[in-house]
């Protein structure tokens, strides 16, 4: 998928996906209340021309983790 880190592009990879989504469940008893669990996303970082960027990967800010888990996840949501 490209994307951008820090404003330059580049070319992140999926790695693998564990976990699954889980809702929140808040209308029960307090025992058995817990907040939405999201999966965990791994994914591999390359520049343009397709050669890791290690680089790179030291630019990522937090948002642009969250951002790229995201539309990772959405991608793959789409394939489904």
């Amino acid at each position: 998928m490209e994307t951008r880190i820090s404003g330059i592009p580049c070319i992140v990879k999926l790695d693998r996906v564990i976990g699954k989504y889980k809702p929140a469940k808040i209308y029960a008893d307090p025992e058995d209340c817990y907040e939405a669990q999201y999966p965990e996303v791994e994914y591999s970082v390359f520049d343009r021309k397709g050669y890791p960027a290690p680089w790179l990967v030291k630019k990522l800010t937090c948002q642009d983790d969250a951002r790229i888990q995201e539309e990772l996840l959405e991608e793959i949501s789409d394939a489904f």
